[in-house]
């Protein structure tokens, strides 16, 4: 799949170059006023994609402006992303060793070097204080049968045993169920809900081509996101560039006749509208219909970026709608872990998938016990998609 933008004084000419490089099948995925720091390439911008194989080119994804006058392109956003991104994870990596060195500290009293360190740990990834005591503690009694209850006085306790008592402790804390649909035996009904710019449209094509299109079953892509102006676009143009089914549906009474017509599909997406703290009573219908369909298989994704306190916070906003799996994206976009933990210990949810980056569908990893100790306890380094 090739995404590029057009830039231009009108849409028409954007549109117009667009066609004329990528062919009468290119699909238009989105159009509006080009950034202010893309501005002087024209003042709108398209966003097409097409099915074709990409040429071996050096040149770069975004696409001279049309029209008579036409300017060098600026640096790559793609690499000035890149490098901000890196940037922010080196920052979250100095702030990781200030926790773990000078505050940690503080807060753990008594006990050996390692358990401290471990809690130290712990709490640079932005584990809560009073979690990352019960951790520890939890770890180190594990620990006590074979070394005595005065392990915690001791002055030097086995780092490695320690190590292995942590990651088991840490491990019964969460569950993960990488999977789609409730029955497997019918149609998989998989909903995604969430605040909005979690990522939900892209991750739903994601999982609608691994786990959909890569499988060959026959797949059904619903939106109910009519809250913005043409909101369901770019759904509906990833829809027609896969091959696969679409429809937009204004009400939860056409959302469960749509679903009994296609029966017969394996896999049935909904996507539904980003939802902020004030517009939740407004989908009061929709949370209801989720809430009661036990058929459907809710994933409530969460973007690991987003601060602890709010994260918390959107979590318990959506229990109204009952979701049965949490699902956490731009994991790139953050070097702490630990509140993706925290929100599944805290809520007994199982973790389905891991999303960092916008690729389709590269982006996307289930998600393993191993791997997330890997972010918790190390960072995670470069953050990778399976």
């Amino acid at each position: 799949m090739k995404i590029k933008s057009y830039y231009s004084r009108t849409v028409e000419d954007a549109i117009a170059s667009a066609r004329a490089e990528l062919g009468p099948d290119a699909m238009l995925v989105n159009s509006r006023k080009a950034p202010i720091q893309a501005r002087h390439l024209g003042e709108y911008e398209v966003v097409f994609a097409s099915l074709a194989p990409e040429e071996e080119s050096n040149e770069s994804d975004t696409a001279l402006p049309a029209g008579p006058s036409a300017f060098a392109p600026p640096p790559s956003n793609d690499r000035l992303s890149n490098e901000v991104a890196d940037l922010k994870k080196e920052l979250e990596g100095m702030r990781r060793v200030l926790t773990r060195t000078a505050y940690a500290p503080q807060q753990w009293a008594g006990g050996s070097q390692d358990s401290a360190e471990a809690f130290a740990v712990l709490t640079a990834a932005d584990v809560s204080p009073e979690l990352a005591r019960e951790i520890v503690q939890a770890a180190c009694s594990r620990l006590a049968p074979q070394r005595g209850p005065l392990l915690r006085s001791a002055p030097r306790s086995d780092a490695a045993a320690l190590q292995h008592a942590l990651s088991e402790e840490l491990s019964n804390r969460f569950t993960v169920e990488p999977q789609l649909g409730r029955n497997p035996s019918s149609a998989r009904l998989v909903a995604l809900v969430g605040p909005p710019g979690s990522g939900k449209t892209t991750t739903l094509v994601k999982l609608a081509v691994n786990y959909g299109l890569a499988a060959r079953r026959p797949i059904l892509l619903l939106s109910m996101d009519t809250y913005r102006v043409a909101a369901a676009d770019q759904l509906r143009s990833y829809a027609a560039i896969l091959g696969v089914g679409f429809q937009v549906l204004e009400t939860v009474a056409a959302l469960a006749q749509t679903i009994e017509e296609n029966r017969g599909k394996e896999l049935i997406f909904i996507d539904t509208p980003g939802l902020s703290f004030g517009e939740i009573d407004d989908a009061a219908p929709l949370a209801h219909f989720l809430s009661t369909r036990e058929d459907i298989d809710t994933h409530l994704v969460l973007p690991a970026s987003m601060k602890p306190g709010d994260l918390t916070r959107v979590g318990r906003l959506f229990e109204c709608m009952r979701p049965n799996r949490l699902l956490f994206t731009k994991l790139d976009e953050t070097a702490s872990y630990g509140p993706i933990l925290e929100l599944a210990a805290r809520t007994r949810k199982p973790l389905s998938f891991f999303a960092a980056g916008q690729r389709i569908p590269e982006d996307l990893e289930a998600a393993s016990a191993p791997r997330l100790l890997e972010l918790v306890l190390e960072g995670g380094g470069r953050v990778r998609a399976a």
